[in-house]
């Protein structure tokens, strides 16, 4: 900022501390705040903007809180000895691309989260010597690789001669072909020869073909017997199947059947089963068994039961009655004579007798209300629940004739029902085996429909066959052509086929076709040199591809254990990082807390304040601070 500065200043607020090589100022003693000039000129010896340095790093590196951080406020830090080494290393080294990202970040607190072993300080050691025998296998792979090529060389030269093999295999194939030009006459009486007995074979096989179409055309014919429809009012002599069989006899026998359940029904049961369907509700009005006491009128029993009750009552009423009557004479009796036995023994007193008379008539009215009393409560009471034990017996009587007459209708019901039970059941079977015929007579006509429409394919076939052999262009001729015929669709179709180009030519030869054909053996056997070659590259490869793999796992994995995630020297240094990081944000912590200190004492101390003003003019204006000392250092005189 001010030149080159040799010496370096340590700065605190209120002091300047300079180093062995002062510049022209010093202080009188450490703790004195005057400033001493060296000669009639002031000069200032100020270090370099270091904090500015230090923040641009922190900008660098994305610290989100650096553009409001100021140089200035960590210029001190560089001129402590245990920092200094640090920062310089820290300004001169540190980018973007020393910054982890969040993700990584992410996923190794999740990797320390999850309980997995990391490296510690043996497990680094060890690494770092794998990885140093990784690097000897490394350059001992780049020792082979002469060797290596020195093998492809071999192979090369090898692919070389299989190629010149070829091409003297592909001359005596030309040479051959030659001479198979000359063969071609007695190949052709020999396929003329064959051509015959082919012929003859096809007759035979004809013949054969027409007897078993033969065979299998009186199978249908059998087969459609079985299917055979009766007519109207006849029945098959041996019939197949269910629905050959006249049912008229079956039916027969079981109107007789239902007629005589009617009968027997009507007789019992007062009902007729053929007027209406046969269903559970029809069967139990019919089986309603007229007569029964079960089924008479409910309202005509109780009627009965009221008036036998009422007679009960009004009859043990009046035996209730004379009974007390004759009892009320028997007491009157009895003591009247005893009365008169004992009249002459005693002395008749008449005002005795007269109260012995009204005390009798107390009792005697107590009496009588007591037997009002029970004449209106308890006795009717009584007298109504023996009126209704009375009726028990009778009830008894009347259900035990109500079962035996059920008892007796039931046998019958059951009779009947067995026989409705029987009737049902042989038309049920009837129709389960009709259900069961049509079951199977679906699955076989799904069976003939299959082949009917297979025959009717091989018909088509066998036409289209038919047709293409009617061809002309296919019936041999006594005159060879060279061209093509336009009619032979077949070999025009195998020329294009043939002829990569797709060029249209005005004629199409036989000799064309050959040619077209040759080059595509010669193409076959290019293409199969071709795969071997590829064949064997890719072996090379794999060995190659198998020995790196093998290398590699003995890097990552020395001694088949653990994966190694990164190198050791890597892992060293994210450590180190990690720890000066730590002491680089405890040094901030407390730079920060003596920041606040200080701000607070500048602004409760204005001594101080003009103090800070002064190191601020050090820095920034040389002249105002020059001016300000001297009109400080003139006061000093003066005073």
């Amino acid at each position: 900022m001010f030149g080159s500065c040799a010496p370096r200043t340590l700065i605190t607020w209120g002091r300047i501390w300079p180093c062995q090589r002062s510049g022209n100022f010093q202080t009188s003693r450490k703790g004195d705040r005057r400033l001493i000039p060296r000669g009639s000129r002031i000069l200032w010896s100020i270090t370099m903007d270091r904090g500015g340095q230090l923040v641009q790093t922190l900008q660098k590196a994305g610290y989100p809180k650096a553009p409001q951080l100021d140089g200035e406020d960590f210029d001190w830090l560089f001129d402590t000895t245990d920092a200094k080494s640090f920062l310089d290393w820290f300004c001169g080294t540190v980018s973007e691309h020393n910054v982890i990202s969040d993700e990584k970040l992410q996923a190794f607190n999740e990797l320390k989260e999850s309980g997995k072993a990391v490296l510690d300080e043996k497990a680094v050691r060890e690494v770092l010597k794998t990885c140093e025998t990784a690097n000897s296998k490394m350059a001992a792979m780049e020792e082979v690789a002469i060797e290596k090529l020195e093998e492809e060389v071999e192979a090369l030269k090898k692919l070389r001669n299989l190629r010149i093999r070829r091409r003297n295999k592909l001359q005596m194939i030309a040479s051959a072909n030659n001479n198979l030009t000359l063969k071609m006459g007695n190949l052709e009486e020999a396929d003329a020869k064959k051509l015959r007995e082919t012929v003859r074979a096809l007759e035979a096989t004809n013949k054969n073909f027409n007897r078993e179409l033969g065979a299998i055309v009186q199978s249908a014919q059998a087969l459609m017997s079985f299917f055979t429809i009766p007519d109207e009012g006849c029945e098959l002599s041996s019939p197949t199947f269910l629905f050959q069989v006249l049912l008229e006899n079956f039916f027969f026998e079981e109107e007789q059947h239902t007629a005589s359940l009617s009968s027997l029904t009507k007789e019992h049961f007062g009902g007729n089963l053929s007027e209406g369907p046969l269903g559970s509700e029809n069967v139990q009005e019919l089986l309603q068994v007229p007569g029964d006491p079960s089924a008479s009128d409910p309202d005509v029993k109780i009627v009965e039961t009221m008036k036998l009750n009422l007679a009960y009552i009004s009859a043990k009423h009046k035996l209730i009655q004379s009974k007390a009557t004759r009892v009320s004479l028997e007491a009157g009796l009895k003591w009247a004579e005893n009365y008169l036995s004992a009249a002459p023994s005693k002395v008749t007193n008449k005002e005795n007798l007269q109260s012995r008379i009204l005390s009798l008539d107390g009792e005697i009215a107590e009496t009588m209300n007591h037997i009002d009393v029970l004449k209106g409560k308890n006795l009717v009471e009584l007298v109504r629940q023996n009126a209704q034990l009375l009726n028990i017996p009778i009830m008894k009587g009347e259900y035990d004739a109500q079962r035996a007459w059920q008892d007796l209708h039931s046998k019958k019901q059951d009779i009947l029902c067995a026989r409705l039970l029987k009737q049902k059941a042989s038309l049920e079977v009837l129709q389960m085996g009709y259900e069961l015929e049509l079951k199977k007579h679906r699955e076989v006509y799904m069976e003939l429909t299959a082949i009917i429409e297979e025959l009717n394919r091989s018909a088509n076939g066998l036409d289209e066959r038919l047709t293409m052999m009617s061809d002309p262009s296919l019936v041999s001729s006594s005159k060879p052509r060279s061209n093509i015929d336009s009619k032979d669709s077949a070999t025009h179709r195998l020329y294009q086929v043939l002829d990569g180009d797709q060029t249209q030519k005005l004629f199409r030869t036989y000799n064309g076709l050959e040619s077209a054909a040759q080059k595509l053996a010669q193409d076959v056997v290019t293409l199969k040199d071709q795969l071997a070659v590829a064949e064997q590259e890719q072996v090379l490869l794999l060995s190659k591809l198998n020995a790196d793999l093998k290398s590699l796992q003995g890097y990552m994995c020395p001694g088949g254990k653990e994966l190694l995630l990164s190198t050791p020297e890597v892992a060293n240094l994210f450590q180190q990082l990690d720890s000066q990081l730590e002491k680089l944000n405890h040094v901030l912590v407390g730079v920060l807390d003596d920041l606040k200190v200080k701000r607070k004492i500048l602004q409760s101390n204005k001594m101080q304040h003009v103090e800070k003003q002064l190191y601020v003019y050090f820095f920034q204006n040389e002249g105002l601070l020059r001016n300000v000392v001297e009109k400080v250092e003139s006061q000093a005189d003066n005073h």
